[in-house]
C-alpha cells in the first residue's frame, strides 16, 4: 500500500490545488518517505510543490483510495497568495470549496474535499 501525507490549506472557504501537466487537480502531497513521519512528509510535500511553509498542522483523518492510504492535514500557511507551481507541479489554484465538483479530480480527492467541507 501507498502512504501518501496530503495536505488542505483553506483560506477564507478557498482550497489550494494542484495539478502535474496533464493531470487532474489534486491537493497537495505526496508519498511518506522511508523514515519519515506523516507531519514531516506533509511540511515537506506542501513547500516542494507550492513554496508555502505550513504552521499549526492538524490531522484530520485517513482516508483509503485503491491501493492509497491518504494522512490528511489541515495546515495554516503564512503568505498563502504566494503559492507557485515546483517541482513535477505545473499549476497551483486556490479555488472555492464550494465549488469542487466542476474540477476534474479523483474521487479520493473528491471525498476528502466533501468530508472537510461537510466539517466547517
Amino acid at each position: 500500500m501507498k502512504i501518501r501525507a496530503t495536505v488542505i490549506c483553506e483560506q477564507d472557504r478557498q482550497i489550494l490545488l494542484v495539478r502535474k501537466p496533464k493531470s487532474r487537480w489534486a491537493l497537495p502531497g505526496g508519498t511518506v518517505e522511508c523514515g519519515e513521519t506523516h507531519v514531516d512528509a506533509a511540511i515537506r510535500e506542501l513547500a516542494e510543490e507550492t513554496g508555502l511553509s505550513a504552521e499549526n498542522l492538524l490531522y484530520l483523518m485517513r482516508v483509503n483510495e485503491g491501493d492509497t492510504e491518504h494522512h490528511v492535514f489541515e495546515v495554516s500557511v503564512i503568505d498563502g497568495k504566494m503559492a507557485s507551481p515546483r517541482n513535477e507541479i505545473s499549476d497551483c489554484l486556490w479555488h472555492p470549496l464550494d465549488a469542487i465538483a466542476q474540477l476534474q479530480m479523483k474521487k479520493g480527492m473528491r471525498e476528502i474535499l466533501e468530508a472537510f467541507r461537510r466539517r466547517l
